[in-house]
């Protein structure tokens, strides 16, 4: 049995995985980095990035509908499902091979395999060659998390899908039930919806995109309606039957009646729940609750010496955040002067659905929640030149102000592009900005970036161009 000494090891290859292990090479610390099946994980391979791939093949589809509309004219418009896929797959492989070379260029030891604690400072490493013992000073769990699944619907990889199969269809079925309106379930609903498919939404919370700004959900409900999904909220599966090619679906729609559906094919996009078996938990005083390890401020777990970062410590579930815990966590290990704890508040989340959604800090709700007295600035994109340029003129920036400090807590996009616009307002939030350095700040024209500014001045009082 081989055996291995290193400062820092890494189990996990996702955007938390392997950030965490370059980062720690670049501290000196000699790193290896255990995968079990692909580098770059679910993000890379069968998440944020094949996904808009598959979206922007959508947005191409939709815009060729409506290419009348700049003075063109286009015939006989189809596409071929098998090519979709094959480029998203592409993109994805060509990401994953990336990191690979990352990984090598910062001399981070790569072992392909699946790892697991055993013992103090110890992995066991299970490879296709045989087993290998790891050891190291700092363990830092990155094990990510996959779809959660719900009694009487459980995926069959046929007729009832998780993302995975969401992703590589084999041709775009005629109809389609998305369970769940998060992010995950959205992005779907739109490329499906886009791709020509009939697709009904059920959520079971009050509102889609139920984690947004409540008056971004309303937005984002009207716009998908308009453009003819079928959306139900406060409602919920009772159970799903997969037969002969369909699955029958028994919907309760709060208001004491149930509606049967029959569809060709089920999306699940109903959460997600963290990688915590078969790593060697057991025994150890790694806390697990709700299906995450438990860590602090630090990334730290109950057990010396083990760190847990990403997915399965928990949300938000996003790869720019596990990304930056593992900086943290391998920075904090070094003893760094400059490292603080992450504040999720700070942290953008972006929807890659038509029309986007993104957001960071709190919403309206939250800030009273919490206590403070707010100034709320609004402006629509119908007020912006560029984007009635574009031929996008539906959206809204949204921003939320303490009134009595002008500290930025939140800001909240509908529309073209929020997901690159947003990052304007993190910047501002890590900054600690207040109302007077956004509106001294010049916006160049025309941009979408315009709005951002407007909504800013609209909070008090001052918006020019609506």
């Amino acid at each position: 049995m081989a055996e291995q000494q290193f400062d820092i090891a890494v189990v996990g290859g996702g955007p938390g995985g392997y950030v965490a292990a370059i980062r720690a090479a670049q501290l000196g610390f000699k790193t290896v980095c255990i995968e079990r099946e692909h580098l770059g994980g679910i993000c890379l391979n069968w998440g944020c990035i094949p996904t808009k791939a598959l979206l922007r093949a959508a947005e191409i589809h939709a815009l060729l509908h409506h290419v009348d509309q700049f003075g063109f004219s286009v015939e006989n418009i189809r596409y071929d499902a098998t090519k979709v896929v094959k480029r998203s797959r592409q993109v994805a492989g060509r990401l994953s091979k990336g990191v690979g070379h990352l990984l090598k260029k910062n001399k981070v030891t790569v072992i392909d395999g699946q790892a697991k604690l055993d013992g103090k400072g110890t992995l066991a490493v299970e490879t296709k060659n045989g087993s290998e013992t790891v050891r190291a000073e700092h363990i830092i769990l990155a094990t990510g998390a996959r779809a959660r699944t719900l009694p009487g619907m459980e995926p069959d990889g046929k007729a009832i899908w998780t993302y995975k199969e969401a992703m590589v269809p084999e041709a775009i079925p005629k109809s389609v039930l998305v369970i769940g309106s998060g992010a995950i379930g959205i992005e779907f609903a739109s490329f499906y919806d886009h791709m020509g498919a009939d697709v009904t939404v059920v959520e079971i919370l009050d509102r889609v995109l139920p984690v947004e700004d409540e008056e971004i959900s309303k937005f984002a409900h009207k716009q998908f309606k308009d453009r003819g999904l079928k959306i139900m909220t406060g409602a919920k599966v009772g159970g799903l039957e997969a037969n002969g090619g369909t699955v029958r679906a028994k919907v309760e729609n709060g208001k004491g009646k149930t509606e049967d559906l029959e569809v060709e094919k089920v999306v699940l996009a109903i959460g997600i729940t963290g990688n915590v078996e078969d790593i060697g938990l057991d025994g150890t005083k790694v806390k697990v609750e709700k299906g995450h390890i438990v860590v602090d401020e630090w990334l730290r777990t109950g057990e010396p010496g083990v760190y847990a970062i990403g997915d399965v410590v928990g949300p938000p579930w996003l790869a720019h955040k596990a990304s930056h815990e593992g900086v943290i966590c391998v920075e904090r290990i070094k003893g760094l002067n400059d490292v603080h704890p992450l504040d999720v508040t700070k942290i953008p989340a972006c929807t890659y659905c038509t029309p986007q959604v993104a957001s960071v800090g709190l919403t309206e709700a939250a800030a009273k929640q919490a206590g403070h007295e707010v100034k709320v600035g609004r402006f629509p994109y119908v007020g912006n030149g560029k984007a009635i340029a574009l031929g996008e003129d539906q959206g809204m920036i949204k921003t939320v102000f303490d009134a009595k400090t002008g500290e930025l807590l939140g800001a909240h996009m509908i529309g073209a592009e929020v997901t690159e616009l947003i990052q304007g307002y993190g910047i501002a939030r890590t900054l600690e900005a207040t109302e007077l350095d956004l509106m001294h700040a010049v916006f160049p024209h025309p941009t979408l970036s315009e709005m951002m500014h407007e909504s800013v001045l609209d909070a008090y009082g001052r918006a020019i161009h609506f």
